[in-house]
């Protein structure tokens, strides 16, 4: 590249101009700072249809615009139903039959799921037995009863995750349902795991669910977990379903139970009105936090 500052060199006594390159490297690629909010918030939902997730850091660098902007676009963008926020970026909308790894389910909607996990172990009194099922919100009531220590619980589980939670928690005692592994949720499942359970008898179930419909009840995408969930509702007194909003009127894959057998929703505050008078006039307590 010749470059009008370029340095002159008189050669052979001859006034001729001869120019020295400089070496400047590539030029860096310039991306508009501040384009206009509904033309970042869909270049964002395209690099999000790329690659399946962003993260705020990602986007500032991109877009060369505030975190503090980047999220309010990701928390619009969420409320049209676009994509999923998850802790730090967003995530693609879920199909509500495919089923997802705990550790993802963790990431998402994650303020919301330790709100409702708090609220959930304070329901627990001492001596009390109660099941905590598989998934991401469950975790949370298993990491509150951990701080709150409540005496003397008896605390069944089929999840790997809650046991590991609680298998140091004084005074409590765990029992650990056995079965099939499934992997992608690290939890016990099956003939051997339905015996089992079919054997026990708890106060208080806290179930955790990928779907819940008015008309079809409580959904999840796997039969094998669905049919445990079901057992854990008949062995239970009371049950309590934890999810967070994005999973009220959802419809999923496998049927565990009607809205008739449960007898409290413990979800957040960005639940429909109309969805949560529905739900009361079903005659469940209903606690939003």
């Amino acid at each position: 590249m010749l470059l009008a500052n370029d340095r002159a060199a008189v050669v052979g006594g001859e006034n001729r101009v001869c120019y020295t390159a400089i070496s400047r490297g590539p030029l860096p690629t310039v991306v508009p700072n501040r384009l206009l909010a509904e033309e970042r918030r869909r270049k964002v939902l395209e690099i999000l249809e790329n690659e399946g997730r962003v993260t705020v850091a990602d986007l500032v660098r991109d877009f060369g615009v505030s975190s503090v902007t980047l999220r309010a676009d990701l928390d619009v963008l969420a409320k049209s139903g676009a994509l999923v926020r998850s802790h730090g970026g967003a995530v693609r909308r879920l199909d509500p039959v495919q089923d997802y790894s705990v550790a993802f389910k963790e990431s998402i909607h994650h303020a919301e799921k330790v709100r409702i996990g708090q609220a959930a172990a304070a329901l627990i009194q001492p001596g009390q037995t109660v099941i905590l099922d598989s998934g991401s919100t469950t975790l949370h009531v298993a990491r509150h009863i951990k701080q709150q220590k409540p005496k003397g619980l008896t605390a069944i589980t089929n999840a790997i995750n809650v046991a590991q939670e609680l298998a140091d928690v004084p005074n409590l005692s765990l029992i650990m349902i056995g079965g099939l592994l499934r992997q992608i949720s690290g939890s016990f499942v099956g003939p051997q795991a339905e015996r089992m359970l079919a054997a026990l008898h708890a106060d208080h179930l806290f179930l955790g669910a990928d779907g819940l419909d008015l008309e079809v009840g409580l959904t999840t995408p796997d039969i094998l977990e669905a049919q445990l969930n079901s057992i854990m509702i008949q062995v239970s007194n009371q049950v309590t379903v934890v999810a967070d909003s994005s999973k009220i009127g959802r419809r999923s894959l496998s049927s565990i139970g009607k809205i008739s057998a449960i007898h409290r929703l413990i979800t957040d505050q960005s639940i429909d009105p109309a969805i949560a008078e529905a739900i009361r006039a079903k005659g469940l307590e209903l606690v939003i936090v």
